[in-house]
């Protein structure tokens, strides 16, 4: 059976940039991704087929970017049981907190998780974590990411003290 993947979709391609950070995690921990731009406003028969057909395509997890009102999250969970992962981009008058409100405040029966805001590194290690839940190689390069992190913090946290007794 093939390792799951990850269907990342934004809303618009002016999202690209934010997003990025998520296919690049994603990528290090050897987890394969699509990147698709469709938009629950502009195109909904586009994410109504994405949504239904992922499971069958091979994708354990939804990454779904949208400013704004942000409701492709929302419309992904509604036709799909896959999890699905908002991404509020950061953008407009209010800098993202509509998108991030929009995420999170989803009506009952019908969950999503949210990162925050201009949060795609997050999503994309939130995503591995997900599939990493059976165990596999993803576990295995989720594990040694953190191992990693632990090690950059341990030498940063030597450093400071360092130049506090010099």
């Amino acid at each position: 059976m093939a390792q799951p993947k990850v269907l990342i979709v934004m809303g618009s391609d002016s999202d690209f940039e934010q997003l990025e950070p998520a296919w690049k995690i994603l990528s290090e921990l050897g987890v394969e991704c699509d990147v698709r731009v469709a938009s629950a406003h502009r195109t909904p028969d586009t994410v109504h087929e994405l949504a239904t057909t992922a499971r069958a395509k091979g994708f354990g997890v939804v990454l779904a970017a949208a400013g704004g009102a942000a409701h492709l999250a929302g419309v992904f969970a509604a036709n799909t049981t896959l999890p699905v992962v908002a991404m509020p981009i950061a953008n407009g008058t209010l800098g993202g907190m509509d998108a991030l409100l929009s995420s999170v405040q989803m009506p009952p029966g019908i969950p999503i998780a949210s990162v925050g805001i201009a949060g795609a590194r997050n999503a994309g290690l939130f995503a591995a974590a997900i599939l990493a839940a059976a165990g596999g190689p993803i576990a295995d390069a989720l594990a040694s990411y953190r191992e990693q992190m632990k090690e950059r913090v341990t030498k940063a946290d030597h450093r400071v003290r360092e130049q506090l007794t010099s």
